[in-house]
């Protein structure tokens, strides 16, 4: 058997479990042999996928995939292979809500204790299959996430692949934790910015510390009762995005508002996170113009249920019967919508409650895959190194016991990780053979 791999599979007290685990050598060969395969766009019964070092070399119907002499062979029966899956909206550095309240987190928490929480987070998001997140802000606790990443793509600890944000971009007096004495300039769960001076040095400042993407808060609760508004001008937004984009680098925008997410869209943002308030009419923009949807159906869900809603024996509260009636809108658009949880809001690991809240809004469970898969790998312009099983793309995979695209809640049911070629979780030592 081959060493390598058996290292790297992991069966405890029939549970799964996960570790640091190198990238295998150049010219190591292992051929997975699922049930099915679904590739990031549909599905394929009786295919296989050889993968040599840490990249997939071929993918088919098993009669025409061929295994070199000394690969190792993993049987996967009754599994579905597929593509490991993206988290477009995640805080690793946040826990959930019902644990500490988002204040409480930001202002007493020091900024050890979030790091050491968030390996364990990254490591619980892997085990679940999510192999890539894009992360949308430290919440207070500075650039840790890029900290983090580095710490992963090393290999000191287990997690997906890190698309970081660090501190996000907010409008000076937006912002929280906020209701103290005036007198006091409270720490902030972002990074302040007000003029086209402070966000060109603020944004410039973020990508020197290792932002991959900018973050912006387009619209937030700060309104004369609380409401939620606009906070940056179109003007201010479209120089983030030049000032960004000049980099190689685009913006994410958090936007509940229709106007909010208005001005986001003509400014050039990529992606709109949330769209709570979100209109035909400006979902319509978005499509035009390209911006990606990210909906993260579930923290509002998570969020009702802290405060007492019991999701499926009690009626659904205003704020989520008005959250599908915008999804509705956004479905019926044609806008692209791409998988994203804020994950954090709740547990992490938990991330598949997303595209199970995606199928009962009204995507089907194909439409799901989709949006966590190819479709969030083209939205973070990473579709040439993962979201499809696809020769020449990074051996990112998973299988899960059943048909995901019958029953989206197959993603719940994790059976084997591998990440950049090397496997992470696997049934057992026995599926395993030369």
């Amino acid at each position: 058997m081959n060493a390598r791999v058996v290292a790297c599979a992991l069966s405890v007290a029939g549970g799964l479990a996960a570790q640091s685990a190198p990238s295998p050598p150049p010219g190591a060969a292992t051929l997975l042999l699922p049930a099915r395969v679904f590739d990031g766009t549909q599905l394929h019964d009786g295919w296989a996928v050889l993968v040599r070092g840490n990249r997939i070399e071929s993918a088919g119907p098993a009669t025409q995939v061929t295994a070199p002499s000394g690969a190792t062979t993993i049987q996967l029966p009754g599994l579905t292979l597929l593509p490991g899956l993206i988290e477009a909206h995640s805080h690793l550095l946040l826990h959930p809500y019902n644990e500490a309240p988002w204040d409480e987190q930001v202002l007493r928490e020091p900024e050890a204790l979030p790091v050491a929480r968030a390996v364990n987070h990254a490591r619980a998001t892997l085990l679940a299959g999510w192999t890539t997140v894009r992360d949308l802000g430290t919440e207070g606790a500075g650039y840790s996430d890029v900290g983090l990443k580095r710490a992963i793509d090393q290999g000191i600890v287990p997690g997906p692949r890190m698309v970081v944000t660090t501190r996000a971009i907010v409008a000076r007096g937006s912002y929280a934790p906020a209701g103290f004495d005036p007198r006091w300039d409270i720490p902030q769960g972002a990074e302040e910015a007000d003029g086209m001076e402070s966000i060109t040095r603020i944004v410039r400042d973020q990508i020197k510390r290792g932002a991959d993407w900018i973050k912006v808060y387009a619209d937030y609760r700060w309104g004369p009762n609380g409401e939620a508004r606009p906070t940056f001008t179109e003007d201010e937004l479209r120089t983030m995005v030049e000032v960004a984009g000049s980099s190689g680098r685009a913006v994410v925008a958090h936007a509940t508002t229709a106007e909010g997410m208005r001005r986001a869209i003509v400014a050039g943002v990529e992606t709109i996170e949330h769209g709570d308030a979100g209109t035909p009419e400006v979902f319509r923009l978005m499509k035009e113009k390209g911006v990606c949807f990210v909906p993260t159906l579930a923290a509002g869900d998570a969020i009702q249920q802290y405060r007492g809603y019991k999701r499926g024996t009690q009626p659904e509260p205003a704020s989520i019967r008005a959250k599908r009636a915008s999804f509705r809108a956004a479905l019926e658009s044609g806008v692209a919508i791409c998988n994203g949880s804020d994950v954090g809001v709740f547990t992490h690991g938990d991330n598949a409650r997303e595209l199970e809240l995606l199928v009962d809004y009204g995507m089907t469970p194909l439409q799901a895959l989709v949006a966590a898969t190819s479709a969030n790998a083209r939205m973070l312009h990473w579709q040439d190194r993962v979201g499809t099983v696809k020769a020449g793309l990074l051996a990112d995979l998973i299988a899960v016991d059943g048909d995901p695209t019958a029953n989206i809640s197959a993603t719940r049911r994790v059976r084997f990780v591998m990440k950049d070629g090397a496997v992470v979780v696997a049934p057992s030592a026995t599926s395993l053979r030369p």
